[in-house]
């Protein structure tokens, strides 16, 4: 009877092991969105090294969904930012603010891009930023031949 009885104590705690959703705790529910979402630093060229750049800024906590994504649209003419990279970020809702860091990849060295940087919540709401368009000139040099030094006819 004792066996009987762990048994089934075992088959009740294994089945509710397997049946919880442990990534039901880990979800931040959605907080109140605030009523302007504003730069408060940057945006700024944090990193930067040949074919990519990370542009990074600060903003108050807009709130909304847990899930918010960084965004920079760029490009080499300031009227045409027809690029877009985006990044994924978990808001903390114990921060006033939040900091977005977003990623460009294969950039060409010493061209200058233009960009303006934004964030919106994971269901595509954006959060309203406005910013002017801020530009940056890729890292690392465009190569130029190298010409070989000539060497001067000695005088005698």
């Amino acid at each position: 009877m004792n066996k009987l009885l762990l048994k089934l104590a075992i088959t009740a705690v294994a089945a509710s092991l397997l049946a919880s959703n442990p990534m039901d705790g880990q979800v931040s529910p959605a907080t109140q969105k605030a009523a302007r979402v504003r730069i408060t630093e940057g945006p700024d060229v944090e990193l930067a090294k040949e074919h990519l750049t990370i542009i990074r800024w600060t903003t108050n906590n807009p709130g909304g969904s847990p899930v918010h994504y960084g965004i920079v649209h760029y490009g080499t003419d300031p009227k045409n930012l027809s690029q877009i990279a985006k990044s994924p970020i978990k808001l903390n809702t114990d921060h006033s603010s939040t900091v977005f860091r977003v990623q460009l990849d294969d950039l060409k060295p010493g061209i200058t891009y233009y960009y303006t940087v934004d964030s919106m919540e994971a269901n595509g709401t954006g959060d309203g930023v406005m910013i002017s368009v801020h530009r940056f000139t890729a890292a690392g040099a465009l190569q130029q031949p190298q010409v070989a030094a000539r060497k001067k006819p000695s005088q005698k």
